[in-house]
């Protein structure tokens, strides 16, 4: 009994506060490190990758044990091999295509800016909200404004409506038992019906319209941006003030918008589905 004590706590923190902040940032710190090193060796058996990443082997193979329970890893267990998993090339995979986004997007952002004279925005989905990354702002005094990691309501936004009427009304179901309908001003889309209307509206003509539905006196037309599956992974807007947005331009600005999503689509390989 008393040998066994020092065998059970040895490289444990003396405090509970200190076991719940350390260890686990550094048992985190660790699966990175081991990571790394799968993607510079590739394959790899468990001896092989202890000795890179200069862990005892049992250490090494409880991380990896962890990795795999989460796909970032998998195992061959015909040659006892290890190598990086598909959770770890989507996510990766992900990065890349947001950084082609937002870097393929920004040209086509400034044309439609100069063209329209409105301040075109990108953003995309992101647990039933919408997430701006990027902005290319209009010169006029009044001037909508979203900085890069801006998060708004999903259903009262025009990127947001555009990318909601691709999805099926199940999932869109699913997002509004989460967040709800809230209401922001008088025009917001506060019951299912309305916004199920407005969608099968976005959908059929390819570009969206939020009418004063966020902000009073601020309006917004935006259409969805597709990737190589078809699938709309993020829109683009112009926005500003309704006196520049008078109901008889909508109809001028909308294919403007609907033209540089296209764009945008096929400069990262995208592909819209059929209509």
């Amino acid at each position: 009994m008393q040998q066994s004590t020092p065998k059970r706590s040895r490289g444990r923190p003396r405090s509970v506060s200190a076991e719940g902040q350390g260890s686990t940032v550094k048992a985190l710190d660790r699966g990175l490190v081991l990571l790394k090193a799968m993607e510079r060796v590739g394959k790899t058996t468990l001896t092989e990758l202890a000795l890179q990443i200069g862990l005892p082997p049992s250490s090494a193979h409880r991380l990896l044990i962890t990795l795999q329970k989460h796909r970032f890893v998998e195992f061959d267990a015909s040659t006892q091999e290890w190598t990086i998993g598909v959770e770890a090339f989507r996510i990766g995979n992900a990065f890349v295509q947001q950084t082609n986004l937002v870097e393929a997007g920004r040209d086509v952002m400034r044309r439609l800016m100069e063209e329209t004279g409105e301040t075109a925005n990108l953003a995309i989905a992101d647990d039933g909200e919408v997430v701006f990354v990027s902005q290319v702002e209009t010169q006029n005094p009044i001037r909508a404004f979203f900085s890069s990691g801006t998060r708004g309501p999903i259903h009262a936004s025009g990127i947001g409506k555009a990318l909601l009427a691709e999805l099926p009304r199940k999932s869109v179901e699913m997002i509004l038992q989460k967040h709800g309908l809230q209401q922001f001003t008088e025009k917001s889309l506060t019951s299912a019906d309305a916004l199920f209307s407005d969608l099968e509206n976005i959908a059929d003509r390819g570009w969206s319209f939020d009418d004063e539905e966020r902000y009073s006196g601020m309006r917004c037309i935006a259409a969805a941006i597709h990737n190589y599956h078809g699938e709309a992974i993020a829109g683009i807007s112009i926005s500003g003030p309704t006196a520049r947005f008078p109901d008889a331009s909508i109809a001028e600005l909308a294919p403007k918008v609907k033209h540089a999503a296209a764009e945008i689509t096929s400069l990262i390989g995208g592909t819209a589905p059929d209509s």
